[in-house]
């Protein structure tokens, strides 16, 4: 009976030592694989770190583009305005001119009802065209026109009717500051 004894207290110390050393043995797998689940974890931060200052300069290159195309865009009107005002002081451009560009005018008008300019400045432009039409139109509101064309242009600037409004714009204000100037020279003479 003592025999039977120890081989059972044998047979379970075998039982329990493999047990406790496979315990152990998967104990230090799971460690191993832990650690490595930690240094992967390590490198997908390092990752999103590299991903975040790539995604900082995109932005930073983003908003340093759209500010030269604004700057760009800015550029070309005012370049246009000069260029169409000179070519009307010095007869270049008639008054018939602005017959073609009134049409085309219109039909974009009809077309920007929903954007970004009220409808009240639509409305105006709308105003100032009859006006330069019937050539009533003061230096002040040419102005204004003027300024409410270069909105226009600088917002649809893929509209080729954007710039053909902006070119009316600038003619309407040139011959108005024209015939400004010389009903002024007329009041000096007398």
């Amino acid at each position: 009976m003592i025999e039977v004894l120890i081989s059972i207290i044998s047979s379970t110390i075998t039982i329990i030592v493999i047990l406790l050393s496979t315990i152990y043995w998967l104990g230090r797998k799971f460690s191993e694989i832990d650690m490595r689940f930690k240094m992967i974890d390590e490198r997908f931060k390092q990752v999103d770190k590299r991903f975040e200052e790539i995604d900082k300069r995109f932005i930073e290159l983003e908003k340093r583009l759209i500010r030269r195309l604004e700057r760009f865009a800015s550029a070309f009107v005012n370049y246009q305005e000069f260029f169409i005002e000179f070519l009307t002081h010095e007869g270049i451009l008639k008054r018939e001119s602005r017959e073609l560009l009134i049409r085309e005018i219109r039909r974009m008008v009809k077309l920007a009802m929903m954007n970004p300019l009220t409808k009240e400045e639509w409305k105006k432009i709308l105003e100032y065209l009859d006006k330069s039409e019937k050539d009533t139109i003061t230096l002040e509101e040419a102005e204004e026109f003027l300024e409410l064309a270069r909105k226009v242009a600088l917002e649809y600037s893929d509209i080729p009717g954007a710039w053909k409004l902006h070119i009316y714009a600038t003619i309407t204000l040139a011959l108005t500051r024209k015939k400004y100037y010389a009903k002024e020279e007329e009041k000096s003479k007398k």
